[in-house]
Parts: structure tokens; sequence; C-alpha cells
């Protein structure tokens, strides 16, 4: 079986990877993270243009007609470039769960409004939500808080999940409140409190559940992007940096962490797309989700130290890119069920199965 990228694959990797590299420049980042909402919309109107904001969106809605393994190469390579903008919050979570309503993906596709997801509460399992929505004759309302919620600050409308399903509230609704969240990455996510906001029902706890599973596997390829960038980055350091006049790499030290490194990447990856894969042919991947989801927040992690490691001080300088990988990488690692969840929710399937 032939497992590797189409030539339109290759070409949309490649095309994604040129407008990033070319507009996440060192300056050009520490510049967007100086605004107020630290979210680069030049480059989110770039990605519009080139019709990769709804690469995987039907033509109807405005988008590119392909499925989620082409989303997911889009976010990989955002990943790649640590860009500060809402790919992972539109393209995986908010934009495919309001397909039921195309006229709330007005001006998505083309980057001119942002839509994003509001999942995490203070407590809980992003699995099993606390009760929000209350149902009204006349339609819906919802009740509760939201925390951590991605580019809500920049967020015309939210797809929230509940107890009972999906909903979408917008962002001037009556009675609903966002805060600003200081992040470590310096993205600022937003606290969304609703007191008998206005909702509109988009569905029941499958739905729910599906943008959760969209949601892990972006995060997952995001984080092997960033993952496969910090291995590049310690790479060449080791062969460019110098101690007693021999170049780093031929330490024998050294040669073992990186190589110790390149396996977690590359576990990283691998679960990564083994559970895109899946999920692009709507085959059962829970199992793989969490496999995923498990290596990237611990199979990254020592990625991420490892090359802070090598780099000695360069790795904590601000204007150093790793530094940046590192953040998103702490960001992500906890979103959607970090490592210890993640093992014991796969840990329960996998006893079931028995």
């Amino acid at each position: 079986m032939d497992f590797s990228f189409t030539p339109d694959q290759i070409e949309l990797r490649a095309l994604t990877n040129r407008i990033l590299t070319d507009a996440c420049t060192t300056e050009r980042l520490k510049q967007v993270l100086e605004t107020e909402s630290a979210f680069d919309t030049h480059l989110w109107s770039m990605l519009g243009e080139a019709g990769l904001i709804g690469i995987g969106l039907p033509e109807s809605v405005g988008g590119g007609g392909y499925g989620w393994l082409e989303c997911s190469i889009v976010l990989e390579e955002v990943g790649r470039a640590a860009a500060p903008i809402p790919a992972l919050a539109v393209m995986a979570l908010a934009a495919p769960a309001l397909l039921v309503r195309p006229d709330l993906l007005e001006g998505v596709t083309s980057g001119d409004a942002i839509v994003t997801a509001a999942i995490h509460e203070s407590v809980g399992d992003c699995w099993q939500p606390s009760t929000l929505a209350t149902p009204l004759a006349t339609g819906h309302t919802i009740s509760g808080v939201k925390v951590c919620v991605p580019y809500g600050l920049s967020a015309t409308r939210f797809v929230v999940c509940a107890a009972d399903g999906l909903y979408s509230v917008e962002a001037d609704s009556p009675g609903l409140t966002i805060e600003r969240q200081e992040t470590t990455s310096g993205i600022p996510d937003a606290q969304l409190t609703f007191e008998a906001s206005p909702a509109i029902r988009l569905g029941d706890v499958v739905e729910r559940d599906n943008l959760i599973r969209r949601g892990i596997s972006g995060a997952c390829t995001v984080l092997s992007g960033s993952c496969a960038t910090a291995l590049d980055l310690m790479a060449k350091y080791a062969v460019t940096r110098k101690q007693f006049d021999r170049v780093i790499a031929s330490f024998q030290a050294v040669s073992q962490r990186t190589a110790d490194t390149y396996i977690d990447a590359e576990a990283v990856r691998l679960t990564a797309w083994q559970a895109a894969w899946r999920m692009a042919e709507s085959m059962p991947a829970d199992e793989q989700l969490l496999s995923a989801k498990y290596w990237s927040a611990e199979g990254g992690w020592r990625v991420m130290h490892a090359a802070h490691h090598v780099h000695g001080g360069v790795g904590v300088d601000r204007d150093y890119p790793l530094h940046r990988h590192f953040l998103q990488h702490k960001q992500l690692e906890l979103q959607l069920g970090s490592a210890t969840p993640s093992l014991r929710r796969l840990g329960q399937l996998l006893a079931a199965d028995k």
C-alpha cells in the first residue's frame, strides 16, 4: 500500500510552506506579538486568498472541496512556522461544525470572519462537558463559563460545546461577556461567561465529540510540524557550534541526545498522521487519536527540552525561533487532554475491547 502523498498534496504543502516561511520572519512575529491581539491578520488574509483556510470545506461554502488530510497538511505547516493565526481553531474546530448552517460561514474561508470553539471549562473532562444548554420554547439559550477559548478576542462567532451537543453563539449576543486570558505563548485566549445568551443548535453529542476529535487530530499535526522544526534547529546548531575546537555534534552525549530526539519527533509525526488518515477515511480512530495526543504531549515535551538543552543559552533567547515553538507546544500539550488523561482514556478503551 502506498502511503505517500499525492502530487496535489505535495504541491499544497509547498504552497503553504512558501507563504508561511516568507511571512513568519522573526522581525514580523515580534511585531505581531506586540499587538493587543497577537494575531497576524495580514497572514491570515493571505492564506484566505490562497484558498487554504477553507481547503477542507465544500466548494458550496467557498472551500476547496478537499478533505481532512489536506486540512492536516496545512495545519502541520502552520505548526512548522509557529504562525500566530487561528488555523486550528477555525479549520479543525469551528468551521466544520458550522456546515449545517452555511449562512454562519460567511466570510470565514476568505479570512474576513473568525470563528472559534469554546470547549474547556475550569474543571472536568473536555469529553464530558458540564450542562450548559437550556432549551426554550422558541430556541435555546446558553448559561455557564468557558475558559481558554483560542482567539476568542478576535472571533465574531463561537461554537460552544455543551452537555447535550453543539451550539453557535454570536460574539455580540446579549448576556455574553468576553474577558482576556493571558497565556504562556503570548497569544491571548478568552474567558466566555454566558448568561442566558441566545444560541443556535448545531448538533447533538455525536457532533460535539466529532469536534473534539478534529481538535485533537489538528493539535497533533500542528505539534508534529513544531517538533520537526525544533529537531531541525537542534541538528543545525549541533553541527555548527564548536567547543574545544570541535563541533558539539561529534560529542557522544550530544549525538545520542539528538538521535533520541529524532525518534521522539518521528513518533509524534507517525501517530499524528495515522490518526489523521483514519479520520479522513471515516474509520474508528479514538485509540489512534489518544495515542497521538499522548505522543505529541509527552514525546513533544522531550523534543522541546532536548532542543533547549543542546542549544544552551541560545535556546531561551526570545529572538531565536526555538523559543516560540517551545511555547506553542506547552499550550497545545495541555489542551484537549494532556499526556496522563489521554493515556488513561486510551487504557479504558483498550480494556473495554477485551
